[in-house]
Formats: structure tokens, C-alpha cells, sequence
């Protein structure tokens, strides 16, 4: 074979070669944007419509049956380390997660302990309603949560359950607020999905029960923008 023929084959054999390049991998999707609250996704979201008074009767209405109850065990001799929230579940599509909330609170604060019972002092119900979930008082000495099923689709729904009883424990909405702060709701937008309250919502939350267990309501709630 002549030198020309062999540098001919051999240049062809680069050719082919060059067209075999591996194809290069496809970019990594870029990082989900971080879970902050903005005017744009405080705007989108709806839920807790209640207001101050409203939420600050709730709490009262809640406190008020938990304590008069405690009185009545005291009354009975038992001995009780920390106030019982009693609360019923009519929301079947959302058990699983009014019971991990459960769980999230009752390990988060120790003045108060939320336990499911008949003799109830509020109460999660679940539908539709256009102003999503929110926290009610009925206006007869208890009151109900309701879980919203769209904004329950579109949001962490143990997210919404545990928000929401933030209310029955005398928490404020803190719309504005990261993440990081259950009762930033939905403020910081659907991806947001921790449902754990941080260290001041929790020393918050044990400071209005400190006074339960001595009979006597904190009487400090507002709320924080």
C-alpha cells in the first residue's frame, strides 16, 4: 500500500473519530429559588384572612375551656405538668397530617400538649372556600381550623396544619418573615415547605401556656407584619 493510500485511511479514521465525540452531558438545573417572602408571593397567597381580634378570640376561647378543664382535674386531685389542648379531627383527607403537627408541637413546646379527644376544645374541618385555610372561633367558648383543599395542593399541606394551630396556641401571621418561621405561612411561597416553629416561636408559645398552667391568660398577642 502506498504512503499516500495509508495517510488517506488514516486521516479518514480521524474524521470518523472526531464525529464520535460523546455528546456533553446536559447542564445541571439551576438551584430552586430560595424560600424567601416577597410582595409578589405574600400577593398570591391567601390564607389565615382572620384578623387580630379574631385570632386573639380563638386563642382566649381555646385557653379559656383548656384551663377551666384543668381546674376541674386539679379539683380532682390529679397532677397536671402542662395544660392539654383537646382537639377532634373532622378533615379525613388531611389526618395524616394534623397528626404529624400534632407530633411537631407537642415535641416543640412543653407548657401545652395538643391530644385528640371527645371532649374537645377546637376542631380541623376541611373544603373549599376562597379565602383558603384558615383559624375560627366559633363564638361559643371553642372554635375550628379549616384546611383548604386548592391552597392544600398548591402549598405544604403539614405546613398549613401546623400554621394554623400556631393560632389555637396564640401565635400571630408573620407573613413577611423566611421560611424558617411557621408563621410566615405562606408569605415565603409554595416551596416553602418546613413546618416546624424556630426557637422565638416556640419560647412564645411556652411564655402564654407558662401562664396558663398558673390559671391566669397571658393577655400580650399581636400581630407582627
Amino acid at each position: 500500500m502506498s504512503h499516500r493510500r495509508i495517510l488517506s485511511s488514516c486521516l479518514a479514521g480521524l474524521a470518523a473519530a472526531a464525529l464520535a465525540v460523546p455528546a456533553v452531558a446536559a447542564a445541571a438545573p439551576a438551584p430552586a429559588a430560595p424560600s424567601v417572602s416577597t410582595a409578589s408571593t405574600r400577593a398570591a397567597y391567601t390564607g389565615s384572612p382572620q384578623d387580630e381580634a379574631a385570632t386573639k378570640a380563638f386563642y382566649d376561647a381555646v385557653m379559656k375551656s383548656a384551663l377551666a378543664k384543668r381546674a376541674k382535674a386539679k379539683a380532682a386531685g390529679q397532677k397536671l405538668d402542662a395544660v392539654t389542648v383537646t382537639y377532634a379531627v373532622d378533615a379525613p383527607t388531611f389526618a395524616g397530617q394534623i397528626s404529624r403537627s400534632t407530633q411537631i408541637w407537642n415535641s416543640s413546646v412543653s407548657n401545652v400538649q395538643l391530644v385528640e379527644g371527645s371532649n374537645y376544645d377546637f376542631y380541623y374541618t376541611e373544603g373549599n372556600d376562597s379565602r383558603g385555610s384558615y383559624a375560627s372561633t366559633d363564638g361559643h367558648g371553642g372554635g375550628y381550623i379549616f384546611i383548604d383543599y386548592a391552597q392544600a395542593q398548591q402549598y405544604d399541606s403539614t405546613r398549613i396544619t401546623a400554621h394554623e394551630t400556631g393560632h389555637v396556641l396564640g401565635l400571630p401571621d408573620h407573613y413577611s418573615g423566611p421560611c424558617s418561621e411557621l408563621m410566615s405561612g405562606g408569605g415565603p411561597g409554595p416551596s416553602c415547605t418546613n413546618a416546624t416553629p424556630d426557637a422565638t416561636e416556640r419560647s412564645k408559645v411556652n411564655q402564654l401556656w407558662a401562664n396558663g398552667k398558673t390559671g391566669s391568660p397571658a393577655a400580650a398577642f399581636h400581630v407582627a407584619r
